[in-house]
């Protein structure tokens, strides 16, 4: 497994930060998924072994993170959220450093510094302070000096943050591009749910320190109450509708004038078509939902993880 936790708690004196998390993942792209205060950043810094955990484990590539965490850094890239550039150093420099702090010997870390701000699209601006960068190019070059010692996994907390639509989309297009040609996985940390699920095969929903969801984005969909649900229009007495389709086992939520349908399981939509033919009332529209990932998300929170 790429990932796994086993009854992993984490305090802050007396504030339960992480609760009894259980999971494992495959190798892949993953999306790490949850509202602000939902643990993220900790479960983050546990798995690079920067924070000890208060009780249980985490296994990230088969190393125990609170045991041979310098072991593990040599197999993890970390793209921080925040500036993490040294001043008066060039994009070079800076990734040398970074390549070197991995084990790297300076000439290896020197000549692989030059192929990542390559592949980051930083080769003419290489000799540049990273200081006089624009947020742009600052992200690229944090995900340049993550690359650099060639990694089994890479951590991207928030890569897109502060970019223009140009940036955001470009940014993502090199992430989408890291397995296939660097044969990495990416573990990416965001609030931008769209950018999951541009990038990201599976996910890890966290909610108040618990995991409600771990495993591939289209079962999170199917959770979420995306399998069964259908937009419904008529031409009148929709209310009269929705109460005969309530009494028939099917959730009903209201949008404007019309309504979305969850169908029992094992229903079909033919149901919607027998009740409303049983109190006559005339379906203009019926299309199944296609549910994105925020709906998914927001569906399984107020669910609860149930």
């Amino acid at each position: 497994m790429l990932i796994r936790a086993h009854g992993l708690n984490k305090y802050y004196g007396q504030l339960h930060v992480l609760k009894d998390m259980a999971l494992a993942l495959p190798p892949g792209s993953l999306g790490l998924l949850g509202p602000n205060g939902a643990g993220k950043s900790t479960f983050l810094k546990i798995m690079l072994g920067l924070l000890p955990a208060s009780s249980g484990s985490v296994e990230v590539l088969g190393f125990q993170a609170s045991e041979r965490s310098l072991d593990l850094r040599q197999k993890v890239g970390y793209m921080p959220e925040g500036e993490c550039y040294v001043a008066g150093l060039d994009a070079v420099e800076m990734c040398t450093y970074a390549g070197q702090l991995c084990g790297l010997p300076r000439s290896a870390a020197r000549e692989r510094a030059h192929a990542v701000l390559a592949f980051v699209g930083l080769e003419d601006k290489r000799y540049q302070q990273v200081e006089t960068y624009s947020t742009g190019q600052k992200q690229r070059v944090k995900l340049a000096q993550a690359l650099v010692h060639d990694p089994e996994l890479l951590f991207l907390d928030e890569p897109t943050n502060g970019l223009d639509p140009r940036g955001r989309e470009e940014m993502l297009a090199l992430i989408n591009d890291l397995p296939p040609k660097r044969g990495c996985s990416i573990l990416l940390s965001s609030h931008l749910l769209p950018d999951v699920e541009t990038v990201c095969d599976s996910a890890i929903l966290l909610h108040e320190g618990r995991v409600l969801y771990s495993g591939p984005i289209a079962e999170m969909h199917e959770q979420g109450g995306g399998a069964g649900l259908y937009d419904v229009r008529v031409k009148a007495n929709l209310k009269e509708l929705a109460s005969a389709l309530e009494r028939a086992g099917c959730s009903v939520e209201w949008d404007g004038g019309a309504i979305t349908v969850g169908l029992p399981r094992g229903a079909e939509p033919e149901l919607i078509f027998r009740e409303a033919a049983e109190i006559k009332v005339q379906v203009r529209h019926l299309a199944p939902v296609r549910q994105t990932l925020e709906s998914a998300f927001l569906r399984i929170l107020r669910q609860g993880g149930r």
